[in-house]
């Protein structure tokens, strides 16, 4: 009989998330029936649309969503090996039971010397929104000028690269000077710090006075209502989140976008990286590739130990981190 620990989320956040929101729970696993194999979580996962999804999908009691990558300990399912490594989509867990359908193998041509960690960040999840949000949703075209928000985290980090390898000029902002200098460190052509600037719509002009043709829009509200005036002409916009929204309490009043909509004809698309679940396997290998080149660099923000869970959650949320947050059981 295996004990393993999980996180509920005791109560709904109000708000910024606290520590006093998420409950730690003991739970006794039953022995495996044939076909199932039990796995145990390495590495967990903290990404900020669990803010949102947690109002939308979750109730009280339940325990917090999320994927891991988890080693397999014991199976009764001959499609997996014991010490095999894989994906999951459990929440979080120290330990969990599957019958196999909802877990994904590494790539074979994983290498030993990358940390399989990875496999939730930049050959992961956030890799593939950056992968299919800038190709397929924004179109970048070699030559245009993509801005990325939210430069420096799991997804932006990687738009910036992609862009760069499609022939595009990069402009990025964060939020601290550190994150900044990463940026410029990984290639990005422009980046500021817009919480130090005086004025976002001067620092946006200055960094690209021509404007923008792609913006990869990860954070909503104020910036947006900005950056969409300096759009250029046919310009398109890849809406993948609004971190600046998610722990509103009041809905933000802002203005109103038609008008520039309208006389730059601009795209503007919100998207959801699952709709490309049939290709996962095709930015995963195109990813995984580019980071053994060399032409993909990762930073990961790793906090030790299951029972911070929450701190690691709120710490992103907060943008304590550079790149992608991770914990290591």
């Amino acid at each position: 009989m295996v004990t393993a620990k999980v996180w509920v989320l005791k109560k709904h956040f109000q708000g910024f998330p606290k520590l006093s929101d998420f409950d730690l729970k003991q739970i006794e696993l039953p022995n495996l029936k044939d076909g199932e194999l039990l796995l145990e979580s390495v590495f967990l996962s903290v990404d900020p649309y669990m803010r949102p999804y947690s109002q939308r999908d979750m109730k009280e009691g339940d325990i917090m969503i999320g994927t891991q990558v988890a080693r397999i300990v014991e199976s009764k399912n001959p499609a997996f090996k014991v010490g095999a490594f894989v994906v999951g989509r459990s929440g979080w867990r120290t330990h969990f039971i599957s019958d196999g359908k909802d877990l994904q193998f590494l790539p074979s041509s994983w290498p030993e010397s990358l940390p399989r960690s990875l496999a939730l960040g930049t050959v992961g999840m956030p890799g593939l929104t950056a992968y299919f949000g800038l190709l397929d949703v924004c179109k970048m075209k070699p030559g245009e000028t993509v801005l990325v928000n939210a430069a420096a985290g799991a997804v932006g980090s990687v738009v910036g690269q992609l862009a760069k390898i499609g022939g595009c000029k990069v402009v990025g902002c964060a939020g601290s000077d550190d994150k900044v200098a990463y940026l410029k460190k990984i290639g990005f052509d422009e980046a500021f710090n817009y919480k130090t600037v005086t004025s976002l719509d001067e620092a946006l002009r200055k960094a690209s006075p021509d404007g923008y043709d792609c913006f990869f829009d990860n954070v909503g509200g104020e910036f947006t209502s900005i950056a969409i005036n300096q759009m250029k002409k046919y310009g398109r916009i890849a809406v993948c989140g609004a971190i600046s929204q998610y722990n509103d309490s009041v809905p933000q009043k802002g203005p109103y976008i038609q008008i520039p909509l309208i006389f730059k004809e601009l795209r503007v698309e919100g998207f959801i990286v699952s709709r490309w679940s049939n290709r996962w396997e095709e930015g995963m290998k195109a990813l995984l590739k580019w980071v053994v080149e060399g032409k993909v660099k990762y930073h990961e923000q790793v906090t030790e130990g299951f029972e911070n869970m929450p701190a690691a959650f709120i710490g992103m949320l907060k943008g304590e981190n550079l790149g992608k947050a991770i914990v290591k059981v």
